[in-house]
This record gives structure tokens, C-alpha cells and sequence, in this order.
């Protein structure tokens, strides 16, 4: 298995790859989606275009995390995993894979995610540890970060989903977070206020 990721500004974007992963014929299991919720974006987006498919993947997660008892209820394990924190990131929903593996070591929900749990995960599975940096401070600044385990035939495929013209471009980015400079993730750094993560947004 190969894993492929992408990182979206607009999560509406991030549904929309995850869609297209699945028509694709990837296990919804496989498919593995974090996003910031610091301004409560899942919370107004209960019903977006794609939800279903995302609580599908989140439902998916719920057993593999062990977390179903403690998120269970209306909104799905999207909406329940608001209430995780990542150390200099802060509140995220997380769903899939990328959540099975870096939440599973965790003593439930509250208790929130060491950095290594995203960072880790990802590089465990392949992903180079520059580019899973580049990822989280994506995310900390209110992105939405889509991967997949995928099968060699799928890599092309699903790489065109996750690189298209909706997502980051990420040498672009990692240039633009360093000519401000910015050097890699710190998960001692403060997480964005939503005030700061609508600025982001508006010059992304």
C-alpha cells in the first residue's frame, strides 16, 4: 500500500477528493481526513454537500480508535472529535486511518493527541517527514488535510485527485510559510485563534 495525501483551504474541496476516493474503489477505511475546527466549521457544516461520505469514514474510525462509545450520538464521530486537541494546532475532527493509527494509543477522547500521533502516523506510513510538517502547519492554520492508503494500481489516480487544482500546492506553501519564517511544525507554538485562521483563509 501507498499512501497519497493532499491538503485542502476549503473543506467543502476536502469532501469533494474524499468522493472521488471512494468512486475510485478505495475502502472508505483507507481513507483518512484532519481538519482545524477551532472556528466550529463542522459544527455549521452538518449537513455540507459530501457529509455523508465523510461520517461514513468517521464511522469506519470509531472502531478502529475504540472511540464510538465516547462520540456516538447526532453529528457522527465528526462532530464529537471537535473535542480533541493537538498541541499547538488545537481543536480537530479527524476520521480514518491517519485517526485509527495516531489516536489509538490515547485513553480517550478528552485526553487530546501528542504531535507525534499526526506527525508519526504519517511518516510511519511513507509520508516524508518534511512534507508531514508542512501538513500539520497546514492544518493549524485551518486546513484540511485528506490521505489514503491505496494499492499500487490506485496511486496515479488518486495523486491526481489529491494534487488537483483545489488543493495545495505544497512547494508553494512550505515557500510562502518560510519566506515568513516559519521552519518546521512546533507543537509549543500557540494555536491560531478563528479570527487567525479567517485572515489565513483570505490570503490563501
Amino acid at each position: 500500500m501507498t499512501t497519497v495525501s493532499g491538503l485542502f483551504d476549503n473543506y467543502d474541496d476536502a469532501l469533494t477528493a474524499m468522493n472521488k476516493l471512494q468512486a475510485l474503489g478505495i475502502d472508505r477505511a483507507s481513507i483518512s481526513i484532519v481538519a482545524n475546527s477551532t472556528d466550529d466549521e463542522f459544527a455549521r457544516r452538518e449537513h455540507a454537500p459530501g457529509a455523508t461520505a465523510a461520517n461514513e469514514v468517521a464511522d469506519d474510525a470509531a472502531a478502529g480508535a475504540g472511540l464510538g462509545a465516547v462520540v456516538g450520538g447526532a453529528g457522527g464521530l465528526l462532530a464529537g472529535l471537535g473535542l480533541l486537541t493537538i498541541p499547538g494546532i488545537g481543536p480537530v475532527v479527524a476520521a480514518g486511518w491517519l485517526a485509527s493509527t495516531g489516536l489509538g494509543a490515547v485513553a480517550g477522547a478528552a485526553a487530546g493527541v501528542a504531535v507525534g500521533g499526526l506527525i508519526g502516523a504519517m511518516t510511519a506510513e511513507g509520508v516524508p517527514e518534511r512534507e508531514a510538517h508542512i501538513y500539520a502547519e497546514g492544518v493549524r492554520r485551518g486546513g484540511t488535510l485528506v490521505s489514503a492508503r491505496v494499492e499500487e494500481d490506485q496511486v496515479a489516480e488518486a495523486e491526481a485527485i489529491l494534487k488537483s487544482d483545489s488543493a495545495v500546492d505544497l512547494t508553494e506553501r512550505e515557500r510562502a510559510y518560510r519566506e515568513g519564517g516559519w521552519s518546521r511544525f512546533d507543537p509549543e507554538s500557540a494555536a491560531y485563534t478563528a479570527d487567525e485562521i479567517s485572515r489565513e483563509r483570505s490570503r490563501q
